[in-house]
Parts: structure tokens; sequence; C-alpha cells
């Protein structure tokens, strides 16, 4: 068992209680190597934010689970050593979707779980939900738990269609889970195709797609029900038209890809929405920077000479979405 606190690593439970309060949201990055994970770091030090560090089901495959908390241990004494005396840095498990998985990140050292039985029956849902959250409140570990289905393709997670989270449900399902913050659906989904064409109208100037706003009525309800609890919204990238733009002119094949726009997740963060999940922009930033820099320099095979670039790109983005979008720059202590 190895306690997340000894790494130096902080739960949910006070930031999202000062975001609630101030009208901010907490950026939560999903990262899978080091520069992903070096390029949140450096963001959050230099805007004096909080962030959350996300590992999805992925990412353990892909990077292994020892190797990633070993990361974010690091991200805390680099935090450091660029001049945080007191980082606040979440690791979290994104989109957990059995006991199981949570409880070994639990054992493994991470600070917060998502169960994700959005999916499932109501009754089934809670059930599992309260199993995760007894096991990770033994440890002061928070736990995340969803409602209502996000459509769209991210790692593991897969939906064809969303469906909104039912406000008259949310009371019951908090209380009885005993969760401490709830991802729910509004209209945001997964990945870089966050809406079909036929889902949007074009901008009869430029073809662009416009995407439909986000249902800030249900939200507005969810926040009657359960006034300042924390409230989630997962799929929230805006796919920047600049680095789907990069990317096709140097070899990608991306037609039509559109996010959700930032004005309306800036609207999200005033809010109860106290966590934004972002994972489509940094690859597509990392994307861009690396085909663009191999277009230039065909002669170039070291992967820190593309790297290096892709990290500063995401980390500008990263820059972007606290300081621009979420508001949690300068939020830290």
């Amino acid at each position: 068992m190895v306690n997340y606190k000894d790494l130096g690593l902080v739960n949910t439970r006070e930031m999202f209680s000062k975001a609630v309060a101030g009208g901010y949201a907490i950026p939560a990055f999903n990262f899978n190597n080091m520069e992903q994970m070096q390029a949140i770091v450096q963001a959050a030090v230099e805007t004096k934010s909080p962030v959350i560090m996300q590992v999805s089901k992925g990412a353990r495959n892909y990077a292994n689970a020892t190797i990633l908390r070993y990361m974010a241990e690091g991200a805390v004494a680099y935090a450091k050593e660029l001049g945080c005396e007191k980082p606040e840095i979440v690791l979290h498990l994104d989109h957990g979707d059995t006991f199981e998985i949570c409880k070994d990140c639990i054992d493994c050292g991470f600070s917060s779980v998502m169960y994700d039985g959005s999916a499932l029956p109501f009754e089934e849902n809670i059930a599992i939900t309260r199993q995760v959250v007894e096991y990770a409140h033994k440890y002061d570990v928070t736990v995340e738990a969803e409602l209502g289905v996000l459509a769209g393709v991210e790692d593991d997670v897969v939906a064809e269609e969303s469906h909104y989270t039912k406000p008259e449900e949310v009371i019951e399902f908090a209380t009885r889970t005993g969760c401490d913050s709830l991802a729910i659906s509004i209209g945001t989904s997964h990945g870089a195709y966050k809406f079909k064409p036929e889902q949007c109208t074009r901008d009869p100037k430029t073809g662009r797609l416009i995407p439909p706003p986000l249902a800030f009525d249900v939200l507005a309800e969810i926040e009657k029900k359960l006034p300042g609890f924390p409230i989630v919204l997962h799929g929230s990238s805006s796919v920047p038209e600049e680095e789907v733009e990069t990317i096709n002119k140097y070899g990608g094949n991306l037609p039509d890809a559109v996010g959700i726009p930032e004005e309306q997740l800036r609207k999200a963060a005033k809010s109860a929405v106290c966590k934004i999940n972002i994972d489509s922009d940094s690859r597509l930033a990392m994307t861009a920077a690396v085909r663009k820099h191999l277009a230039e320099h065909p002669d170039h095979f070291d992967p820190r000479q593309y790297l290096k670039p892709a990290r500063e790109s995401m980390k500008n983005m990263y820059v972007h979405k606290i300081v621009n979008v979420l508001g949690s720059d300068g939020k830290l202590g």
C-alpha cells in the first residue's frame, strides 16, 4: 500500500471547495508520457494553478501503472524545483470501469479515482460507486462518479449516443453513493469529433462547423438540486482550428473535427463545474508540432528534436486553458 500523501500529492476535496466558491474550474489534463507531464507541471507552476494529472485505463496499459505513479511523484519534485514551494497536484484515475482497477490505483498511491458506471443501470451504478467510495475514504482518497452518458471515443471509453444527466436523479445518486464529485452529461463528448456534421451548422463564409450549445438548462437544474456540490465536465477539449489545420497541412486527415467552444467552457467554469477534463487538445497540439517539425526538418531523427517543440506547444496550450478558459491561475494556496 502506497499512501499518496507520502508522494506529496493532494486529493480534490479542498481544491474543489475553493473552486466552487471562487467561480473557476481546476484543470484536469491527461498524461501518458514524460513530455506531457513536464508540460503540465511547467504550465501549472507558471500560472500558479492547482492541477489534476489524469491517468486513463489506456494510459496505464501504455505506460505502466507503476511508472506513471513515480512520474506523478516526480511531478511534485519538479514543481518545487521550478520554484513552487507547495504545489497542489492530484493523481487521478480517469474512467475506472471496475471496483478492482479503482482499488489498485488507490493502493498504488493515487489521490483521487473516478468510477464510471454511467453505462450501467441506475441501481448497479450506485452499488459499485458506493463500494469504491467506502474503500477510497478509508485512505482519504476522493471519488468522482458519473451519471449520464457522453458520446464519442477516448481510449476504451466508447458510446454512440449521449444521454443527458437527469436532474431528478442526482440527489438520490449523490446521497446514496457518498461520492465527492459528480461528472454529468450536458452535451460534451470524447475525442476530436465531438459532434457529427449534421448536429452542427456551417458558417456560410468559412464553411466551418458551429457546434450546438451545451445544455446549460440541465446544468442549472442540477445546481438547484445539489447546491455547492462539485460538478465535473468530461470531453471538454475545444479542438483548436489552428492545430487541426497544421495537422492536415502536414499530411494529417482530420476533416470536420470540432470541439466545445471555449466561451461555453468559461461559462461552465463560473458555475458549480469545478473540474474540466481536457485530453484531445493536448494530443492535437503535440501531433501538430511533431508533424510540422519533421516536415520542415526531414533530416531529424532524434526524438528530442521534435518532442521539444511538441512539449512547448502543449505547455502553451495548458497555460491558455488555465488562464483564459478555466480561471484557475493564481489560485494556489
